[in-house]
């Protein structure tokens, strides 16, 4: 295992990121791995190295939260040596002050997440979306809070455009609040809209990123192709511009000798803004498929082969899904505006 700083906080993070959302009730997703099943899960991560894990309060309706916490009691070295990070804003119960980024909400969510980690601080607490009901400024104004009290150390943002985070960035810097260090969002070589402003932006500015869904929920293992079984959870992702891509991952990953999922992290781990890809497990090869990715070079002539064939497609921060008839990134900016 490799490991860098978190942007520009002295905290030092695995190169890997361990995501924990596949770990908790098949009553949340029908994927979820119990708890028991996650247990060689969590060893393996731990005794390849890893020591940033990533969850959030919502996953399995806290319960992935409480999975980890055991977790690392169990299979750990010591609570300083481990970097956990979650999130907040998800619904977490029926009612309206039950979800989002008021104050309120965010004041019960990180108790409440504080409890379930069995923890009395968290690494890096990230809102897991931006809030359109919620004014920047409460917003900023309850996470400093949080801060300030000693329960959160970082604070991380997800899946916005980029002139909203800075919208944010400035409003803590001119209240001298606590600003963003993290930037969470979905890219990889089938989802590379981030490249536009979102990259450059946190390399500029020395913000973390760390990337979830790396392989696209598996497309870029090479396994889940047109017309397969295992492609109709996300087939309306599977396009013929997203052939060709993961039609070249797999060609070159056979040149290679190596796995189309270690090819696909190595190329998102080339890139100087990323610090640390979010990768999951599901089986225990994943865990060392991840790590091989650590020493696999690309010269510039492999990585214009695996990027020449991208298509620019719709700005979509939220699934790998094609987004929805109707729904376009104008039209979220609109609505953004229009709710103030």
């Amino acid at each position: 295992m490799q490991y860098v700083p978190l942007g520009t906080t002295g905290i030092q993070v695995s190169r890997l990121a361990f995501g924990c959302s596949s770990y908790g009730s098949k009553d949340w997703m029908a994927w979820a791995l119990s708890e028991e099943d996650a247990q060689e899960h969590y060893r393996a991560a731990f005794e390849a190295g890893f020591t940033f894990f990533d969850t959030a309060d919502s996953y399995s309706s806290g319960l992935s939260e409480e999975i980890l916490g055991r977790a690392i009691t169990r299979f750990g070295t010591g609570r300083d040596r481990v970097v956990i990070a979650t999130k907040v804003f998800g619904a977490m119960g029926p009612d309206l002050n039950q979800k989002g980024l008021s104050r309120k909400h965010i004041r019960h969510a990180v108790d409440d997440s504080l409890r379930r980690l069995g923890t009395d601080y968290i690494d890096l607490y990230q809102i897991h979306r931006l809030d359109p009901l919620t004014p920047f400024e409460e917003v900023m104004e309850a996470l400093d809070g949080l801060v300030r009290a000693g329960k959160v150390l970082h604070l991380g943002a997800s899946s916005m455009h980029a002139w909203q985070f800075m919208k944010l960035q400035g409003i803590a810097e001119r209240n001298g609040l606590a600003r963003f260090v993290s930037m969470q969002n979905k890219y990889n070589l089938l989802y590379r809209e981030e490249e536009r402003e979102m990259l450059p932006l946190c390399l500029d500015q020395g913000v973390a990123v760390i990337p979830y869904s790396p392989l696209a929920r598996g497309l870029l293992a090479g396994s889940r192709r047109a017309g397969s079984e295992r492609s109709k959870v996300v087939q309306d992702f599977l396009g013929a511009a997203d052939e060709a891509v993961v039609d070249r991952v797999v060609e070159l990953a056979e040149r290679r000798g190596v796995k189309p999922a270690q090819l696909a992290l190595a190329w998102l781990l080339d890139n100087p803004a990323v610090t640390a890809p979010i990768v999951g497990a599901t089986k225990p090869h994943h865990i060392a498929d991840a790590v091989a990715a650590l020493d696999i070079e690309l010269s510039p002539a492999e990585r214009a082969e695996l990027e020449e064939v991208y298509q620019p497609q719709q700005v979509n921060f939220h699934r790998n899904e094609a987004p929805t008839p109707g729904q376009t990134a104008s039209g979220d900016v609109l609505a953004l505006l229009r709710r103030g």
